[in-house]
């Protein structure tokens, strides 16, 4: 099983500090909400020790993620003093009986790929699809990392890539 600390410049925060006042969308679910407050709380320590201004969104399941993060950027995209400059889609699917597990993450999965193509900012895929709860808690300050966290240090890479080529470009 792929962990983060397989990886330091994964959790490598260094030049971050040049994105306070950033703004960073966070799009969540209202299933397996102990989960979701975990992984939205991992987010909000980086983004604290980095000063980074969130705007939240909760909708009913993963399957509803992609068009809420994409909702979010049409709101914000329209008032520029509160534009998003990255989303992070944070979701539960936890496996059942039935194949409706492999349907939501497949659905959602594919959401969030075609917005990351037509949208000009990064959503970040912090839905995690496990075959049980335990698998969650390893991923949340467990032995796979905080994948809070780690959505959340994506993002403002990400963000600090994009305007890297921007500034390059113009």
């Amino acid at each position: 099983m792929a962990q983060s600390s397989n990886s330091s410049s994964l959790l490598d925060t260094s030049g971050l500090e040049t994105l306070a006042g950033t703004r960073v969308g966070v799009v969540y679910t209202e299933w397996n909400e102990k989960i979701i407050n975990e992984l939205i709380a991992g987010a909000d320590k980086i983004f604290s020790k980095f000063n980074i201004t969130t705007h939240k969104i909760a909708v009913p399941g993963s399957f509803e993620l992609p068009f809420a993060c994409k909702q979010l950027f049409e709101y914000t995209f329209e008032k520029p003093e509160s534009a998003v400059e990255a989303i992070i889609a944070f979701g539960t699917v936890i496996r059942g009986g039935t194949p409706h597990f492999d349907y939501v993450c497949k659905a959602v999965t594919e959401g969030i790929t075609r917005l990351n193509l037509m949208l000009p900012i990064p959503v970040i895929f912090g839905v995690l699809t496990l075959d049980n709860e335990q698998q969650a808690w390893e991923r949340l300050g467990g032995i796979h990392g905080h994948k809070g966290e780690e959505a959340a240090i994506a993002a403002l890479k990400m963000i600090q890539n994009g305007r890297a080529y921007h500034s390059q470009t113009h």
